[in-house]
């Protein structure tokens, strides 16, 4: 980590400076894809297929284990949900839904158990300084992008306060370019979960 010398400002642009190639890569395509998907415009998936396989090199790089792990299952998940958004090629054709009150505590259920785990992995058998900050935003993350991939509008709560967690680790991480697009994908699962309600109230 950057020893911090002067102001936060001071630290933040000698991050950005030393930005490399393939963390541009990653935060480009991947703001478009969460844009896009807000916008529930089918190519969210294709666009993710490149920002996932950039930022798969890049944890692991930065000893971000659990989210190298999360891009493999990205990679996947894009995979299928650009297949279920294409199903009968009309993806208004797939509603917004909704989680029961039981689906929301069975899901919080397994977010919580999978966040120990994770981070007790992590703990243990990694050299990461981060484990259950890393396995929680990974645990949350894996959830949250199959609910979006079955267009369950509780993704986007989920998203929200992921992107809430995840902007102070990327910062702690050196990783300033990626939590400036965390800080923007805040923006944007806002905007996502307001624009998906109102569909899918008047559906």
């Amino acid at each position: 980590m950057i020893i911090l010398d002067g102001s936060i400002w001071q630290l933040l642009v000698t991050q950005f400076y030393q930005t490399s190639w393939i963390e541009w890569v990653g935060t480009i395509s991947g703001f478009i894809c969460v844009y896009l998907a807000a916008k529930q415009n089918i190519w969210s998936w294709p666009i993710a297929l490149i920002s996932v396989a950039a930022y798969s090199v890049l944890f692991y790089q930065y000893q971000l284990y659990g989210d190298a792990v999360l891009q493999v299952y990205f990679f996947g998940t894009s995979i299928y949900g650009w297949y279920y958004w294409t199903t009968n090629n009309e993806t208004e054709q797939k509603p917004i839904k909704s989680l029961s009150k039981s689906q929301w505590l069975l899901t919080l259920l397994l977010i919580g158990i999978s966040t120990g785990l994770a981070g007790w992995i992590l703990d243990n058998y990694t050299p990461t300084n981060v484990p259950y900050a890393d396995g929680f935003c990974t645990s949350m993350s894996f959830v949250a992008q199959f609910l979006m991939t079955r267009k369950i509008i509780q993704n986007w709560i989920l998203w929200i306060i992921v992107d809430i967690c995840y902007i102070p680790l990327y910062i702690y991480k050196d990783l300033v370019l990626t939590a400036i697009l965390y800080a923007l994908f805040l923006w944007l699962a806002t905007m996502g979960y307001l624009e998906w309600r109102k569909k899918w109230k008047t559906a």
